[in-house]
């Protein structure tokens, strides 16, 4: 029979072991014991920024140029921090904390002279945004131009072109370089200067007028010897207002060459006067050393000059054509109803239509251009800083320029220029156009329509 003393109670069994148990209190957080764990968190995060330097240096012939530069950025940051944190805890540095290091000396040669041929080409053009051949063509191009350096020309253009295709500092294109940041500098607006020089001819515009004409032909555009259009480039600061930029007016051709660059334009101006501003504008109105070529005849007897197709903030001159204005004046429209065609063309005439369709292609051509020159030269992907903002206008036609020269080389484009579409929003001309290219744009107009109805 069990009772009441023959049984354990467990819960008093519970409360009496709990009751003898010893507690074991923590010890108290005391400054100094604070201060030894904060300086232990820091040794382990130097010991991984140390680490990381290690793969860093290892492998920094098989990483992607734009990983090491995000690697490097990130190290930095990190080993200030530490530096920062020490400081402020009064306690001198009793483990190494890790600054930047430069990549195994000569980064730069052994990536010329590296073994692996398929990973380092690959490299190269990724590096460079060129292949090996076409940077061992420019190099002597360039190189007259270059005795002022104290370096190869070899690395003076690659210094340049790391740049150009990775927006990189100074200090990051040095490391690769073995120079020091002042000397890095030099050279980069050294080369730029070279490039323009010696690769000048490369905007065909002067010298290569009937191949221009009949690309232009195969889309429709008889005679015609270009598109220009604008584009925009943000700038940090208040310099040209709330979210200034600089503009760039620029004429390409159907393969997407720029025939002319016209850089460095505050966006406070109006394209108008960009316009009218432009070596382009004066080359044609006064020297007239432009578009004087024989014109075309079209099917119905009407005399087609040479002419230049322009976007909708510019103002219709004789020799620069722009689309038909949505309106609602009598003798433009035909119906009001919608029948799915773009707003462009909303309200207009089936021959302006046709114009406007055919002109809306031509402008793309811009888009692409300048969608591939940003894919390949990121450096005109940055927010500018207001105190660099004149070797602006040089970048961009060098950029442009060696655009042209890698089409010329037969060099393939970067992926990731197919989507570009330029959002500049800028605003329609609202002058009045000029009669001879109203009469220009008519017959071109007229002649699409009867295309499209053959």
């Amino acid at each position: 029979m069990a009772g009441a003393g023959g049984t354990k109670n467990p819960t008093a069994t519970k409360s009496s072991s709990t009751t003898t148990k010893p507690h074991h209190n923590p010890p108290p957080i005391t400054p100094s014991t604070r201060r030894q764990t904060l300086l232990h968190l820091i040794s382990l995060a130097a010991s991984a920024t140390a680490a990381a330097h290690s793969f860093l240096t290892t492998h920094d012939l098989t990483l992607h140029p734009s990983q090491t530069l995000t690697l490097e950025s990130n190290i930095s940051t990190v080993s200030l921090s530490i530096s920062h944190l020490l400081s402020l805890i009064h306690h001198p540095i009793a483990f190494a904390v890790p600054k930047p290091p430069p990549p195994p000396p000569s980064w730069f040669h052994r990536l010329l002279t590296s073994q692996n041929s398929s990973t380092s080409d690959y490299l190269f053009i990724e590096s460079f945004r060129m292949s090996r051949q076409s940077f061992s063509y420019i190099v002597p191009l360039l190189t007259p131009n270059l005795s002022s350096l104290p370096i190869d020309p070899n690395y003076a253009v690659g210094v340049t072109l790391f740049r150009l295709a990775h927006s990189a500092s100074f200090n990051a294109v040095g490391r690769r370089f073995d120079m020091d940041s002042p000397t890095a500098c030099r050279v980069f607006y050294t080369v730029c200067k070279a490039v323009i020089d010696k690769l000048g001819h490369l905007f065909e515009l002067r010298s290569d007028l009937n191949r221009i004409v009949l690309g232009f032909g195969w889309i429709s555009l008889p005679n015609c010897c270009g598109v220009l259009g604008v584009e925009r480039f943000g700038v940090k600061g208040n310099l040209f207002g709330e979210n200034g930029s600089v503009m760039v007016q620029a004429l390409v051709d159907s393969e997407g060459r720029f025939l002319d660059v016209s850089a460095g334009w505050p966006s406070t101006m109006k394209p108008e006067l960009v316009l009218r501003q432009s070596e382009l504008f004066s080359a044609v109105e006064e020297s007239r050393e432009l578009l004087t070529g024989p014109s075309y005849e079209l099917n119905d007897g009407s005399s087609i000059p040479q002419y230049i197709l322009g976007e909708s903030c510019f103002p219709l001159l004789s020799w620069l054509i722009t689309p038909f204005r949505k309106s609602g004046s009598d003798d433009e429209v035909e119906d009001d109803e919608d029948d799915g065609v773009d707003d462009g063309c909303l309200n207009l005439s089936s021959s302006k239509q046709a114009f406007n369709s055919v002109h809306n292609r031509g402008m793309e051509l811009v888009d692409t251009a300048f969608g591939r020159l940003r894919a390949r030269w990121g450096i005109l992907s940055k927010e500018w800083k207001e105190e660099s903002i004149e070797s602006f206008p040089y970048v961009v036609v060098t950029c442009c320029l060696l655009h042209n020269f890698l089409i010329k080389s037969g060099e393939e484009f970067p992926d990731e220029d197919s989507e570009y579409t330029r959002n500049h929003g800028l605003s329609d001309y609202e002058g009045e156009g000029d009669e001879t290219g109203e009469r220009i744009r008519s017959a071109i107009a007229s002649h699409l329509s009867r295309w499209e109805d053959c």
